[in-house]
């Protein structure tokens, strides 16, 4: 499938009644506006298409759940404003993600490793949108309660996990599809009760939003399957986050390939 098949796709699936398309050709990105609220989105057609050779109209129909429920609740927004801070929650994105809405305000963010940020988002039932600046005025609220509000949140999340072993290496998965799987990375009395199981080296991968793994990393083999498992992950995954993991002791992150350089030194 090529970009201006994939437009007209979802022109059709979305019908033009309600939105405006413009696809600009040159960037492969898209432009939907919605003709009652007066607000729009823009989408990557590249990534689309790259998630669509492997799951093929399950891609699509995957894009187009996403943007009736996003402009669904821009709808209910405008007609019923904000509930307040007991629906906010911690969302993690890579470092690369946009810094600004779409109407050009600065995100609500707090810096986490080198590859990954936190920011904030408003649950809204079947998708959340990002907490902008210049929705705290709304919500009459700091960036600080913003913040402690979202620590808060991420603690009452269940944190249930599927193991798995791999050449004496266990692997632990959590998946619940709530939109959350990888803020639980910020759920540090969740980490530490792990780390309390974990005999080897302990991992831990956030691929994409929508799953967090923890590796018990016993021998060498278990860091080619860890590498191979999340560059699979960061693949498929409709929000990509890294594909790279990080060593986690004592509450503190570092990069797998940062320790591998070190390791070469010595």
């Amino acid at each position: 499938m090529e970009s201006k098949q994939l437009v007209a796709e979802l022109k059709k699936k979305l019908g033009e009644a309600q939105y405006t398309f413009t696809f600009d050709e040159k960037h492969d990105k898209l432009r939907l506006d919605h003709k009652t609220i007066g607000r729009g989105m823009e989408i990557s057609v590249a990534g689309i298409l790259s998630k669509y050779e492997t799951k093929k109209q399950t891609a699509i129909d995957e894009v187009i759940y996403t943007i009736e429920q996003t402009f669904q609740a821009m709808t209910r927004e405008k007609e019923q404003g904000f509930d307040g801070l007991a629906s906010v929650y911690p969302v993690i994105r890579s470092t690369s993600f946009p810094q600004k809405s779409n109407e050009g305000h600065a995100f609500v963010t707090t810096d986490h490793t080198a590859e990954t940020r936190i920011f904030y988002a408003l649950d809204l039932g079947t998708t959340f949108r990002l907490i902008d600046e210049s929705m705290l005025q709304k919500l009459n609220v700091t960036v600080e309660q913003v913040r402690e509000a979202a620590r808060f949140s991420v603690k009452k999340l269940p944190t249930s996990v599927k193991r798995d072993e791999v050449s004496g290496n266990i692997y632990y998965f959590l998946n619940q599809n709530d939109g959350y799987d990888a803020s639980r990375i910020l759920n540090d009395s969740f980490l530490k009760e792990m780390e309390s199981q974990i005999e080897g080296e302990m991992t831990v991968s956030v691929p994409h939003q929508d799953v967090l793994i923890i590796g018990d990393i016993r021998n060498e083999v278990g860091y080619d399957v860890l590498a191979q498992m999340t560059m699979h992950f960061f693949t498929v995954g409709a929000v990509p986050i890294t594909s790279l993991s990080f060593v986690y002791e004592d509450g503190h992150f570092e990069p797998i390939f940062i320790l591998a350089k070190n390791k070469k030194k010595e």
